[in-house]
């Protein structure tokens, strides 16, 4: 359902559905029901303005009943948040599509405390672009190309093509040479194939029983020295990622469960404690390219990022 309220400052507004009954008599009362603990003053203060509005765009006021508006929206109070020292770099801009590198650290959409700082709020502030939209998503901790539609009357066109994934991706990686103690050799490449789901104890991946739904493909890039450790000198590798599916932190999983955990990675296989971001050990995972018929043009066309992960270093096959 499309907001009747403009993207203000590169966020869209919060859109709301009202109970169909309760013991609420107006869109107000619900509204302190939810949340007058925090801010009763300014929820008033809105409903006064006329800066909540229901479908069609009508402003709501302190009496509009309860059962008059089934949606209802509004801009919600962005706390000040601290710029994330990243940037992002322009790689592809034309009427129907922009395509960025974005670096580690930021997020791809808003969300919790990361608003503003997001790779869509930025871009659509910096480019003056209010009807941008990411085609798909990258994790916060995860570098590389994002594609984004610029133009509404096309955007279904690209849609289809990663709902019937008709988009090839690529990543690349760094982890450990060889599988950690206690997991079995791999003769590369390999497809790892599992089903996956979301955890109930916390914003994670799991492996369970059943059907895979989940796919990729690992080959093996290149070997080199990853430096020292109190066991001995430590070999790493960079690895070539495809995957054929897109569960959430599929790449991290799958990589995991070969032991071959991705260098800095904080969820996989250990939950590590919560942390401040460390901008010197960003996740070493990179959305290397991305390939596919474009949808109005008809060709062929493939991005590449610029990016190159901190901890690999030129490898021989």
């Amino acid at each position: 359902m499309q907001s009747p309220l403009p993207v203000r400052d590169g966020v869209n507004a919060t859109r709301l559905r009202l109970p169909e009954e309760g013991p609420w008599t107006t869109a107000m009362d619900y509204m302190m029901h939810r949340w007058g603990h925090i801010d009763p003053q300014g929820i008033e203060d809105r409903f006064d303005a006329g800066e909540i509005v229901g479908e069609g765009g009508v402003p709501l006021n302190r009496a509009t009943k309860l059962e008059d508006h089934t949606f209802i929206w509004y801009y919600r109070s962005l706390p000040p948040e601290t710029r994330i020292p990243v940037e992002l770099n322009i790689l592809h801009q034309d009427e129907h599509l922009l395509v960025v590198d974005k670096p580690h650290f930021l997020p791809t959409t808003p969300g919790g405390t990361y608003i503003q700082e997001s790779a869509l709020v930025r871009l659509r502030n910096q480019l003056d672009l209010p009807d941008l939209i990411p085609m798909h998503r990258l994790d916060r901790m995860t570098a590389g190309i994002l594609l984004l539609s610029t133009n509404p009357e096309t955007r279904g066109k690209y849609q289809v093509l990663f709902e019937k994934r008709q988009v090839q991706k690529e990543y690349e990686c760094v982890a450990a040479a060889e599988p950690a103690v206690g997991y079995p050799g791999v003769d590369f490449p390999v497809v790892v194939r599992n089903r996956m789901t979301k955890s109930r104890s916390y914003l994670l991946a799991e492996v369970i029983e059943g059907e895979p739904n989940a796919e990729t493909r690992i080959e093996r890039l290149g070997t080199f020295d990853g430096g020292a450790s109190a066991a001995g000198p430590v070999r790493r590798a960079l690895y070539r990622l495809e995957p054929h599916s897109g569960k959430t932190h599929q790449l991290r999983v799958h990589m995991a469960s070969l032991g071959l955990g991705i260098v800095n990675d904080a969820f996989y296989p250990d939950l590590l404690d919560k942390a401040p971001d460390d901008y010197a050990r960003p996740l070493q995972l990179l959305a290397r390219g991305i390939r596919f018929v474009d949808p109005v043009s008809g060709r062929p066309v493939e991005y590449r990022s610029r990016l190159q992960l901190s901890e690999a270093v030129p490898t021989r096959r």
